[in-house]
């Protein structure tokens, strides 16, 4: 897809909103007094994935009226046009027990396609972010942003694979194609949520391969993960994002973890 408009303006704003979100994020982060519930899909979820996900549609509204939003606490219809995808707190199991691997992700999608990410890890000092055309940014601390590339592996036996929990390979009926990966690669982790994507990008893992995420868990990554050189897809190898399941790698592998995840 070639983007038929200048998204330096909608990034800016995508890193606006990051802000916004950490001032409340972090606020909360930790906090004593936290309130946590659990949802009808059994996670949890506390007043500061709420708190964020209303600021930051309350932020678009008001700069950009015409644009629809899609978020994970507030729902809205995936539509075609222009489109703001949001995970407030990615990672809440993490947020809410102290640990620092959370993050705010913010997507663009036009017409279902995912054109800008940017994913914002205030706890780990760390935001990612990329446009279509623009390529892949990490900015870590006060250090300058660098550009970011995928990994050269090719060669699933010199590979670093992260995983979600096996739980959800069990209920996808893929635990054998999962352990065989295990006994194929040379290392293996279960990182979770939006980190080892950014590890794709940043070229310290090599693939990644889910079952269970959702829209909103995925839109804000592809970006990112593309325009490092790799690649983010479903399980089937289809290039959309409609939620269940995803895989990431640097590209010289995808083709190879499609066949051992589908065979």
């Amino acid at each position: 897809m070639t983007v038929p408009f200048d998204l330096a303006d909608d990034l800016r704003f995508a890193r606006d909103l990051a802000d916004m979100a950490h001032v409340i994020s972090l606020e909360r982060y930790r906090a004593m007094d936290l309130r946590v519930e659990t949802k009808p899909d059994r996670t949890p979820v506390t007043d500061a994935d709420r708190a964020v996900e209303q600021a930051l549609r309350a932020a678009i509204r008001e700069e950009r009226p015409d644009d629809a939003v899609y978020g994970e606490e507030f729902g809205g219809e995936l539509r075609d046009g222009r489109q703001w995808v949001l995970d407030p707190i990615d990672g809440t199991a993490n947020f809410l027990r102290g640990v620092p691997v959370w993050a705010t992700l913010i997507a663009l999608v036009v017409d279902g396609v995912p054109v800008l990410g940017v994913v914002s890890a205030p706890a780990l000092g760390r935001r990612w972010w990329a446009a279509e055309g623009e390529g892949a940014w990490l900015a870590e601390g006060s250090e300058a942003p660098r550009r970011l590339t995928a990994s050269g592996v090719r060669e699933l036996a010199d590979a670093s694979l992260s995983y979600n929990d096996i739980q959800y390979w069990r209920k996808a009926g893929r635990t054998d194609q999962l352990l065989n990966l295990v006994d194929t690669v040379w290392r293996t982790r279960a990182y979770g949520d939006f980190w080892p994507y950014m590890m794709i990008a940043e070229g310290s893992v090599d693939a990644v391969a889910e079952f269970g995420p959702a829209v909103y868990d995925l839109a804000a990554l592809r970006p990112i993960v593309e325009e490092a050189g790799g690649r983010l897809t479903a399980t089937s190898g289809a290039h959309v994002l409609d939620g269940g399941d995803a895989l990431a790698t640097n590209d010289h592998l995808h083709d190879a973890m499609l066949a051992a995840i589908n065979g």
